[in-house]
């Protein structure tokens, strides 16, 4: 396998005498350079960074004439969109994860049968740290993968005020009943968090105050598990479970962030609920923002306490 990493980025002759008969077409991407924020350091985090992909893909031969039309050949920008794509999903930290999906997202395409990615950062140093891959459709040609969409949930943001009252048991009570999943979301607790003096760090302890609240409610009522990825709530919302989101990863991990800081609970709240295409967001105890998601109207109602 390390041999055929090594010929797959190899000049054609010297695959050629190594392999003899090519079983495949090959088409290539070389030295495609794209600046993005990726990597699990927190020195990574809030800075651009060059990142250069080399991708060989393995077709299958044509068996009529081509006649000249891109309809029947894998389009070279199949590649380049595979890798936007996977790029502007989500944050991502390891170089192993981002060849992994873009591997998986061009073997999607009819005929794709091997693809060998090979990712580099090249600003980490003097030199290029990077990671090589091999992914195959071992002859097998799937119909579509089996995939269950998450449903839409309801999100229900609590104040702090909403929190403290003796109505709480009741409306999560109601809010839990209801046939959608449900998701709540709090904002920090009263006591102001410590200051920073700085931007992103001061980011990161406002989104900490948020989880220790939502570990504070968690504690009071059985029903509810803190969650901070996409993939728990997916999971969670699946299986019938009532979370409370914790926010840290997927704001942080978001490529297209949030306009709103943490101390907006609500507006932080409304973006995620656009997030998780939610089915309606519910406010107790804080006015409602003005929101909108921009495929749809995001239904918004609020609850006043008095």
């Amino acid at each position: 396998m390390t041999d055929d990493i090594r010929l797959a980025f190899a000049h054609p002759s010297e695959r050629a005498a190594a392999i003899g008969d090519l079983p495949y077409d090959r088409i290539s991407l070389r030295d495609y350079v794209v600046e993005v924020e990726i990597g699990a350091f927190q020195q990574e985090r809030g800075h651009l960074q060059r990142v250069r992909f080399n991708v060989v893909v393995e077709v299958l031969p044509q068996t009529g004439p081509i006649d000249d039309d891109v309809d029947r050949i894998l389009s070279y920008d199949r590649v380049t969109e595979a890798i936007g794509a996977e790029l502007r999903a989500e944050r991502i930290n390891l170089l192993e994860t981002l060849a992994a999906r873009v591997a998986e997202r061009i073997l999607a395409e009819p005929q794709a049968e091997r693809v060998f990615v090979r990712i580099e950062k090249l600003d980490r140093g003097p030199f290029s740290l990077g990671v090589e891959i091999v992914r195959a459709r071992d002859g097998h040609k799937p119909a579509g993968q089996d995939h269950t969409a998450a449903p839409h949930p309801r999100v229900l943001f609590l104040s702090a005020a909403a929190l403290e009252s003796d109505r709480l048991t009741g409306w999560l009570d109601q809010a839990i009943a209801m046939s959608a999943p449900l998701i709540v979301c709090v904002g920090p607790a009263a006591t102001a968090a410590p200051r920073a003096g700085h931007a992103l760090a001061q980011r990161r302890i406002d989104l900490l105050a948020i989880e220790q609240n939502a570990w504070v409610l968690a504690a009071r009522d059985p029903r509810l598990i803190v969650v901070g990825s996409r993939t728990e709530l997916d999971w969670a919302m699946k299986n019938g479970q009532t979370c409370i989101w914790a926010p840290s990863k997927i704001v942080l991990d978001a490529v297209d962030g949030p306009a709103a800081g943490p101390a907006e609970s609500v507006a932080l709240v409304a973006w995620f609920a656009a997030q998780v295409e939610a089915a309606e967001l519910l406010v107790i105890g804080a006015a409602a923002p003005e929101t909108q998601v921009p495929t749809r109207a995001l239904p918004v109602s609020a609850v006043d306490l008095a």
